[in-house]
């Protein structure tokens, strides 16, 4: 039996360094790829492409992460751009919001983290909070607080007790998209985790679990990708 092969969206960056090189660049901070190998998988990341070619990229995957990052663009979910809201990211948004659909229609299991969850969100018709205090300690630092499983859900069936998370965001869940229930809040109310009870198997996570140490979240998805011991790509 082969370990699963899981997709990740990465970040396009204008211009980053390494060595003696400061080039444009698609990258992920490591954590991503170390948690999916340490839950079992293969990592494969998934640069912005033209959209026309994500079905294709799903279909060669075993499960798909959509990774944190920059605000969604306000104009994807029908608003208008607030002061505190983040220069946009149209490559990513274009390409990731391809990526879910594809990953919806062939029923890949599919997660998101933080960005990802929210776009997961846009994705089925939700809308986003542009800011909200409280859920990051400072810029370019992560914080962290406790969030609580919805009892009966898929979240609180991976993990089932309230849990301290690593966070960093500013903007949450406002109207939820077709089909989405919430699985986890934290104590002021915000929804930190949904999921979609139609689908085989697809979550969203508000907080960032690359950046500690549970890895059951994404052992789960993991699992779920290898139903039966054969990945569908034949990994």
């Amino acid at each position: 039996m082969g370990r699963p092969l899981i997709g990740v969206s990465t970040y396009l960056e204008s211009g980053a360094r390494w060595g003696v090189w400061e080039l444009e660049a698609a990258l992920l901070p490591v954590g991503y790829p170390r948690l999916i190998q340490r839950a079992g998988g293969l990592a494969a990341m998934l640069p912005p492409d033209d959209t026309r070619y994500a079905a294709e990229a799903v279909a060669r995957l075993d499960g798909l992460v959509i990774a944190g990052g920059p605000d969604v663009e306000p104009v994807r979910y029908g608003a208008e751009r607030e002061p505190r809201t983040g220069p946009p990211a149209p490559e990513r948004d274009a390409w990731e919001l391809a990526l879910i659909e594809a990953a919806l229609a062939a029923r890949v299991p599919l997660l998101g983290i933080c960005r990802g969850m929210q776009l997961l969100n846009v994705a089925l018709g939700g809308t986003l909070v542009q800011h909200i205090d409280g859920h990051a300690e400072a810029v370019g630092v992560f914080g962290g607080h406790a969030v609580k499983p919805v009892p009966g859900s898929l979240y609180a069936g991976v993990v089932p007790e309230e849990t301290f998370v690593p966070t960093y965001h500013h903007q949450a869940v406002d109207r939820l998209g077709e089909g989405l229930v919430p699985s986890a809040y934290a104590a002021d109310g915000t929804v930190e985790a949904v999921e979609l009870p139609s689908a085989d198997w697809v979550l969203g996570v508000q907080w960032h679990p690359e950046m500690g140490e549970d890895v059951r979240v994404m052992r789960a998805l993991v699992e779920r990708a290898s139903t039966d011991g054969v990945s569908p790509s034949g990994t």
